[in-house]
């Protein structure tokens, strides 16, 4: 599908057919040391302690086979033992064992050299890599199409971003807004943050998406288990599939964060949110026409410079 831009940067949808989602698709999707871990991970049931150990994994994939099972447990915030116990559960005799194993499904080609690189082109490297896993991920486009179905059939949309993902959480109700009847941003915390879910449940409401990123509030993780008992079907963007969010989502798609920085980045995010964007457009069938609405009465108030 192409998409032009308007005056606004929101999507000019051209009326083509789009490819069935559902369909099996053969696509190659380049190996990683994130997406290895995923594979890895996936398929076993892991206590609390044991997903943060796999979420800190996946954050600093390129580095975990080098580091020692002390160095992974001060990552991880955990005890060396829980480190030896996590690789025990993912079938290992211990942890030198599953760091062998790291090191012997490394791909081969040596990775770019980066060592002349200074602290802020490492940055964008990162951040380069975490586009690429984020790529690998849509490779298989059905997440992301369920995930839009469920958003636009939402009326109203509530979209739910506290303090680190705040910003995510405006930019796509911003943007929602202009295609989706009723969107209400959840961007602030505290005792009403309940109260604006049961009005949105009782408005007729049927699923609410979350930005979850690091560090992550203990009130996101309480806000999206209420949201679930009110009956919302909860579609989170996080920064790993073993984020402390994915036990109270039904659907989750990660999107990595650069951590080499005094603050975190989250180029991957954004973009995963607009990818959502453009699959919840595809479930609105008069989507184009309100944005030629908008694009309209813009130019009527020179709303633009141009």
């Amino acid at each position: 599908m192409s998409v032009g831009r308007s005056g606004d940067g929101s999507a000019d949808k051209n009326a083509e057919e789009s490819v069935d989602p559902a369909a099996d698709r053969s696509v190659g999707v380049t190996d990683s040391p994130a997406a290895r871990l995923q594979a890895l991970f996936e398929g076993h049931r892991l206590t609390p302690t044991q997903r943060r150990i796999a979420h800190s994994m996946v954050r600093r994939a390129a580095d975990v086979p080098f580091l020692s099972s002390v160095e992974l447990a001060e990552l991880a915030g955990v005890s060396q033992p829980s480190v030896t116990r996590f690789a025990v559960a993912l079938g290992f005799d211990g942890y030198p064992a599953l760091r062998r194993h790291l090191r012997e499904v490394a791909p081969s080609e040596s990775a770019q050299d980066t060592a002349s690189y200074n602290e802020y082109q490492q940055a964008v490297e990162a951040e380069i890599e975490n586009l690429k896993h984020l790529a690998e991920i849509l490779a298989d486009p059905r997440p992301v199409a369920k995930a839009g179905r469920l958003l636009a059939a939402s009326r109203p949309l509530p979209v739910l971003g506290l303090r680190a993902a705040a910003s995510q959480a405006y930019g796509f109700a911003y943007f929602a807004a202009k295609v989706h009847p009723d969107v209400r941003l959840l961007n602030e915390g505290g005792t009403m943050i309940h109260d604006r879910i049961d009005a949105a449940v009782r408005a007729g409401a049927t699923a609410l998406l979350c930005f979850a990123l690091p560090r992550h509030p203990r009130e996101v993780v309480d806000t999206l288990a209420y949201a679930r008992e009110a009956g919302l079907t909860v579609v989170t963007v996080a920064d790993s599939a073993f984020a402390p969010v994915a036990k109270v989502s039904d659907l989750l798609i990660p999107a990595a964060v650069g951590t080499g920085l005094a603050f975190d980045t989250a180029c991957a995010p954004m973009l995963l949110g607009r990818v959502l964007l453009e699959a919840m457009c595809d479930d609105l069938p008069d989507a184009q026409a309100r944005l030629e609405e908008f694009d309209a009465r813009a130019a009527a108030r020179g709303l633009f410079v141009e």
